[in-house]
């Protein structure tokens, strides 16, 4: 069975547009998975820590036979493929990627949350997930309505379309 799923990936460390080409090409190289939609590139002033540099963000979205844990390892060895950091909670990372949706999964593991709990309080990810998802709502939350209370607060701007030769 296939899965539709979301992603939302970020950067904020070195080449931060490449790092956003590579992750997004790392994921449409796994098995089991295909590439569907990528929304555009948005900067973003950081969320959570401030002291560091914008963030540049977009949404993609998946088809996958993998079952949601075994995806988001996937995910996680590709952010340490690409170098990713933990070091301060919100802090600088060469790649951050997020599974926002999973079908119409809810999920609440210690190490996942499905829909991702911050999702709807974050214009960076509603935003270009709004570019790729098909309808206003996700599971009774207007998308508009989120995209309105924070984005202005959040800073998102329109950076650039998203070039991508897999």
């Amino acid at each position: 069975m296939k899965h539709n799923v979301f992603l939302s990936l970020g950067s904020n460390v070195g080449d931060r547009e490449e790092y956003l080409k590579m992750a997004v090409k790392e994921i449409s190289s796994l098995e089991n998975v295909e590439l569907h939609k990528i929304s555009d590139i948005y900067e973003t002033e950081p969320w959570g820590y401030s002291k560091q540099q914008d963030f540049l963000n977009m949404a993609v979205s998946i088809y996958t036979k993998l079952d949601a844990e075994v995806l988001l390892k996937e995910l996680q060895n590709i952010e340490k493929f690409l170098n990713r950091k933990s070091t301060i909670k919100w802090g600088p990372r060469t790649i951050d990627i997020d599974i926002l949706l999973f079908d119409f999964l809810k999920l609440n593991l210690e190490h996942l949350k499905i829909p991702h709990p911050l999702m709807f309080e974050r214009a960076f990810v509603l935003v270009p997930l709004k570019e790729i998802y098909e309808g206003d709502e996700i599971f009774g939350v207007n998308i508009d309505e989120m995209i309105n209370k924070y984005r202005e607060k959040q800073g998102v701007r329109h950076y650039k379309e998203f070039e991508f030769l897999p």
